[in-house]
């Protein structure tokens, strides 16, 4: 049975930033939302807004989507998630990535080489500083040393482990969810094809390699989300979205599995000369469709109930490219409102957990 949850987007600066992205999430949980979800970028981070969140709401979970695993270091990780699990009363989960391997060199200066074994070893260090209270901890790998011997009693934290989802497309990162990870944190480009194709098939090859059940990996989808009572311009601002994504040979694999290579290249084309005309005129109806939702606000928990059964949560979110802050919070306050709708007495379909 498929969750839901949403983006806890923020406006305006100081504190009506947080205080506004307060609200929302207080919104979502009375609507019956089962997470909000927190990014971080080169300019924000995402562990002070959760922070905002554990301390202001009661029951939905709290997630980050993405953090930057390569952020900050195993220890401040452990430390700021006990902290936060705590606060939180046991909400937290914990959504970690690599970004690209030029971000990685760029913004964050480590080296950009073997995202997926990094990620990894990172998992692998975390699950041992969650259990510190029970003595030293002792790394010596490939990217992360780690010799911690407490000097004083260590609290034990609120759970016995802190759920890690990481974030993966291709194959080395899926594989590393299987045999790692608690969930998988999905692309808003994945399609429910790609999930049980390739996705499917890539975790269960990494969960062979420790012994684990593929389905003990929970998986998260990300449904962008245009809504207006202008369906043109819902479609237009999901397409310009979907053409920023599809310029990226990331997803080449995606587009191949669904026969859109040949658009795909027009719109590589169209990035390239920067038309953006010409990239949303490129974005077909059926991209559209399949991988985004395109409606009025009247339609949206009729198109809500059409996505198929293949997430066990999905994050519905704005558009990420194109719209003003206005515009997002608009659509945000949509997808709550759908929610309400859809968990209200009488409402078919699955309800939060």
């Amino acid at each position: 049975m498929t969750t839901f949850g949403v983006n806890a987007f923020g406006v305006g600066r100081g504190r009506n930033r947080y205080d506004s992205m307060l609200a929302l999430a207080r919104e979502a949980e009375d609507a019956g939302c089962a997470a909000v979800w927190l990014s971080e970028l080169y300019s924000r981070s995402a562990t002070i807004p959760m922070a905002v969140l554990a301390a202001g709401t009661t029951r939905g979970r709290i997630g980050t989507n993405i953090a930057y695993g390569v952020g900050r270091s195993p220890l401040i990780w452990a430390a700021e998630a006990r902290d936060l699990d705590e606060l939180s009363g046991g909400r937290i989960i914990m959504g970690l990535g690599n970004g690209t391997a030029t971000m990685m060199e760029n913004w964050h200066g480590v080296s950009g080489e073997a995202p997926a074994a990094r990620m990894a070893e990172l998992l692998t260090v975390l699950k041992a500083l969650w259990k510190l209270h029970e003595g030293p901890v002792h790394h010596d790998g490939r990217f992360y040393r780690v010799h911690v011997t407490p000097t004083s009693d260590v609290p034990e934290p609120v759970r016995p482990a802190i759920p890690v989802w990481i974030a993966g497309v291709n194959k080395l990162m899926l594989r590393t969810a299987g045999a790692h990870a608690d969930g998988l944190v999905g692309h808003p480009m994945f399609t429910a094809d790609y999930v049980r194709g390739p996705v499917a098939d890539e975790l269960t090859t990494g969960a062979a390699t420790a012994d684990r059940d593929p389905a003990d990996v929970a998986i998260m989808g990300i449904k962008m989300c245009a809504i207006n009572d202008d369906v043109g311009l819902a479609r237009r601002q999901a397409a310009f979205a979907i053409g920023q994504y599809a310029a990226s040979r990331v997803y080449d694999r995606l587009f191949e599995l669904h026969g859109w290579s040949g658009p795909q290249r027009t719109i590589r084309e169209a990035a390239r000369s920067r038309d953006t005309a010409g990239l949303i005129a490129a974005v077909t109806d059926d991209m559209i469709d399949t991988i985004a939702i395109a409606c009025t606000p009247e339609e949206f928990v009729d198109r809500l109930a059409t996505i198929p059964d293949v997430f066990d949560h999905l994050d519905l979110i704005a558009p990420p490219w194109g719209l003003t802050d206005a515009q997002t919070m608009e659509i945000n306050r949509s997808i709550i409102a759908g929610r309400r709708t859809r968990t209200a007495p009488g409402a078919q379909g699955p309800d939060p957990s």
